[in-house]
């Protein structure tokens, strides 16, 4: 996948541009596909479930996806037959040819049984290893961000805009775990990267997931996110919305990032060369 930084080119062909006003369409069946699946979602969220073991905490994760993707799947299998779907919503690297449904039915699923409000439903287009169109639904609030290649990122029909912080030090940045069981050489990045941040940026934040995280980067609320490891579900969305809302994104070295890259970063472009030297110590 390119670097996902949004491009200039004016589609002149009518078959280019037939086919970005079909996925104007398909991006707004899709957010109506998310809005369903988010209220399901809603509906199981209140109390803290408790759990004793991996076992028990496994399967009330598991409930609350099943309970998503029962309304979501369907829907986008029908929006588009021939796509296939992303089984493993923790899953990296490239996808094979084609098009794929790229789906976090509850991202921040462990906030959602602590009682945590940071949690959403995701829902991403690849086509060919480019994110197409992305919806990311914040059930609690109502709010729908959406991007589509091309054409901007919005939250609820409003345009998006990164910040325009051109100072490190006086910037809010963010970082996020990956994932639970972490390998200790990705656990010891991730700690010197905080404390190399704590030197340079003004605040820093941690938490999961990563989408919301991105949402504040595309929207101007943050400057910078950066995460080592990750995968697609945790990612894809959130890029593209930075990237379709003016923002840079590369690895954490400044190189263009894939999903098959070991590091990420999204940032406003005024800080996102002092974010790479500070993360490249």
């Amino acid at each position: 996948m390119p670097e996902l930084n949004k491009g200039t080119d004016i589609v002149t062909d009518t078959t280019a541009a037939a086919g970005a006003a079909s996925d104007a369409d398909l991006l707004a069946q899709t957010a109506i596909a998310v809005r369903a699946a988010g209220s399901a979602l809603r509906e199981r969220f209140g109390d803290v479930v408790r759990y004793q073991t991996r076992e028990e905490l496994m399967r009330a994760l598991a409930a609350n996806d099943d309970a998503a993707l029962d309304v979501l799947r369907p829907r986008l299998q029908t929006l588009r037959p021939d796509a296939r779907w992303v089984e493993d919503e923790l899953a990296g690297g490239a996808l094979p040819p084609g098009e794929w449904w790229v789906v976090d039915p509850a991202e921040g699923n462990i906030n959602h049984l602590h009682g945590l409000p940071e949690w959403a439903v995701t829902a991403t287009l690849v086509r060919e290893n480019q994110a197409v169109l992305t919806v990311v639904h914040l059930p609690l609030t109502g709010q729908t961000h959406t991007a589509l290649a091309g054409a901007g990122a919005h939250l609820d029909g409003r345009p998006l805009r990164v910040s325009e912080t051109a100072d490190l030090g006086l910037g809010l940045v963010a970082t996020s775990q990956a994932r639970p069981d972490e390998d200790e050489q990705v656990v010891r990045r991730v700690g010197s990267s905080i404390t190399a941040m704590l030197q340079d940026a003004l605040v820093v934040r941690t938490s999961v997931p990563a989408t919301l995280h991105l949402l504040n980067v595309a929207a101007g609320r943050i400057d910078a996110f950066w995460q080592f490891a990750g995968a697609r579900a945790d990612l894809l969305p959130g890029a593209l919305l930075v990237a379709e809302a003016g923002g840079r994104i590369s690895d954490a070295e400044g190189r263009p990032w894939t999903p098959d890259s070991e590091s990420f970063l999204a940032a406003a472009p005024g800080v996102h060369a002092d974010a790479v030297a500070a993360l490249s110590r």
